[in-house]
């Protein structure tokens, strides 16, 4: 005798493969805000199991010559658009309508929880493990506006030895290669390591965003991002080349588990400074003098002149030219303020209580790490 089946089997029978993903989606999601303030079982799941699946990644999509990322956001965009229209029109000419508009409302619920839940897992999680100075038992300290004014003299010395080394145009603006600073991306992190061995990546190089990728990412001030769904770092090519490098150093903090914006960048400068690299050290000490420089506004304005006047010509034509291109995406652009929100709340949301402003929260790190040094430059204390 044939079992008569329920309602509620009727009802999962209409997509039951849907109903699956949503569920379990929906569990993983709820796993990850429940256990999000356990930081021992967040820090074990980072480096046991989300590390080795983002070196994997990394290793299967470095076999494309473009970025797996950009390339599945596009689909996952077109996929939309286009199975939405057809679902309206399928709709509106064909009978059992309940039915058809539950299966296209589980495929977006499907996809949506299915993006949500491993993005939680895949990135989220390192925001309530270990973070960098945990790992590094490294001290985010306040620091004193002599001692500021030092790394920000140290780096501005830095910035000036090396920017004749690089490539520069016949206006004399940094001309770095671009291609170049990518190929030699994938062992950047190599000497870095030796006092940081947490840091340890897939060793690939770093992928460049189409024209188009590169434009929307330019009108959305944002200059790279890492995707954890690939594992790939990837990088907008369409800005000046002087920081250019420097971002490229910044997204492969990010692939090797660095996650908050400040410690991304701190770790960029020091990779760099490590690497010996002309192109990347100027890059970077370029990016380390302006987030300095900009500090020193606020604590010393006397010391933040005098320093600016340190700077070489070079430099300055540098800083100037990345000024005038950023700023006709700076006021009145919807796109960065609608991107600018989104990531505000997704960085807020993870628990950094500074949103963008965590991009400037380097300078602590930047003055604690460099101060030595640049005190032995500068000759202080003798």
């Amino acid at each position: 005798m044939k079992k008569k089946e329920t309602r509620v089997g009727r009802f999962f029978r209409l997509c039951p493969v849907r109903h699956c993903i949503v569920i379990l989606s929906g569990l993983l999601v709820a796993f990850h805000f429940l256990t999000r303030n356990d930081r021992a079982l967040c820090a074990k799941v980072s480096d046991s199991f989300v590390r080795h699946v983002h070196v994997a990644l990394a290793k299967v999509f470095s076999v494309f010559p473009f970025s797996g990322a950009e390339f599945l956001i596009y689909g996952a965009v077109l996929f939309a658009l286009i199975y939405l229209i057809v679902q309206i029109v399928l709709l509106i000419r064909r009978p059992e309508k309940g039915k058809r508009a539950w299966r296209a409302l589980m495929t977006f619920a499907a996809l949506g929880l299915a993006v949500w839940g491993l993005f939680g897992l895949l990135w989220g999680t390192y925001y309530y493990g270990d973070d960098f100075a945990a790992k590094s038992g490294m001290k985010q300290e306040n620091v004193t506006p002599e001692q500021l004014a030092a790394v920000t003299e140290y780096f501005a010395d830095v910035v000036n030895t090396y920017a004749p080394q690089v490539a520069r145009d016949d206006r004399g603006i940094c001309a770095i290669d671009k291609k170049s600073v990518l190929e030699r991306s994938a062992h950047l992190y190599d000497n870095v390591r030796q006092t940081y061995p947490f840091l340890y990546g897939p060793d690939v190089p770093v992928k460049a965003l189409t024209v188009l990728g590169s434009k929307i990412q330019t009108h959305a001030n944002y200059t790279g991002f890492f995707f954890p769904l690939t594992g790939e770092a990837n990088v907008n090519t369409d800005f000046p080349s002087t920081q250019f490098a420097a971002t490229v150093a910044h997204e492969l903090a990010h692939q090797r588990g660095v996650a908050k914006e400040q410690e991304a960048n701190f770790m960029a400068v020091v990779a760099s400074f490590a690497s010996g690299d002309p192109d990347f050290t100027y890059s970077s000490a370029v990016m380390a003098f302006v987030y300095c420089h900009n500090a020193l506004y606020e604590a010393d304005r006397d010391a933040h002149a005098r320093i600016w006047g340190l700077l070489c010509e070079e430099a300055k034509l540098d800083l100037e030219n990345d000024r005038l291109y950023w700023e006709p995406y700076q006021e009145n652009n919807p796109v960065k303020e609608v991107t600018d929100a989104v990531y505000e709340d997704f960085l807020e949301g993870y628990g950094q209580e500074l949103g963008l402003k965590s991009y400037g929260a380097c300078v602590d790190y930047l003055v604690s790490y460099f101060y030595e040094d640049a005190a032995a430059h500068l000759g202080l204390g003798e």
